[in-house]
This record gives structure tokens, C-alpha cells and sequence, in this order.
């Protein structure tokens, strides 16, 4: 097992749609980040692996931002993100990886992430 050493708290769901819609703000805390993100068998890079390239195969690019930022934070680098992408090309669509890493080339030059 992996322990996982990175905060599980990544966003706060209440303090973005908590006024709007608080039980899924309180579950987006509480479950997801609270609960799923913090179990030790997968380690917060590993989750975020994975969440990265099942969100690029399933084209949710309204979460992807997010999670290719926190995938930089918990210890991913670019290049391993460009070959998880590229590989996914094969398996979720070339126009689907080529939005993705589109969108990680974006968020590596704003935040000089090298």
C-alpha cells in the first residue's frame, strides 16, 4: 500500500457551489475529497492519474483543468502527463488526447511548470 501524503482537500466544494447547491458541495468535500482521495491504497499522484485520464477519455474538459493542476501538485511531471495522454490517443481518441494536452500545454506555460 501508498500512503497518500498529499492533502485531500483540493478544492473546496462549498466555498465554489455551496450557496447553489450544498449537499453536492458537502459530498464533493466530505466523500470525494475527504473520503475517496485519502484512502492509503493509492497515492494521491496515483489518484490523479488516473482521474486525469479518465477525464480526457470521457472529454469532461470542464474538470480537466483542474485535475491536470493537481496532478502537476501531487508530483506528476509534464512529460509522464504528455505520455498518459498520448497513449490514451489510442485507446479515447486522437481529437480527445490532442484537447488534452492542449489544454496541459496552456497550464504549463501559465504556471512555468517545467
Amino acid at each position: 500500500m501508498t500512503q497518500n501524503t498529499a492533502s485531500p482537500q483540493p478544492a473546496g466544494g462549498r466555498s465554489g457551489l455551496g450557496d447553489f447547491a450544498p449537499k453536492l458541495a458537502e459530498l464533493t468535500d466530505e466523500v470525494l475529497f475527504g473520503d475517496v482521495w485519502g484512502r492509503p491504497e493509492l497515492s494521491a499522484r496515483d489518484r490523479s492519474l488516473v482521474t486525469v485520464t479518465a477525464l480526457a477519455a470521457l472529454y469532461r474538459t470542464e474538470q480537466l483543468d483542474f485535475h491536470l493542476r493537481k496532478a502537476l501538485e501531487n508530483g506528476l511531471s509534464k512529460e509522464e502527463l504528455v505520455e498518459a495522454l498520448t497513449h490514451l490517443a489510442f485507446y479515447a481518441g486522437w481529437p480527445t488526447a490532442m484537447s488534452a494536452v492542449t489544454r496541459l500545454k496552456t497550464i504549463v506555460e501559465q504556471t512555468g511548470t517545467a
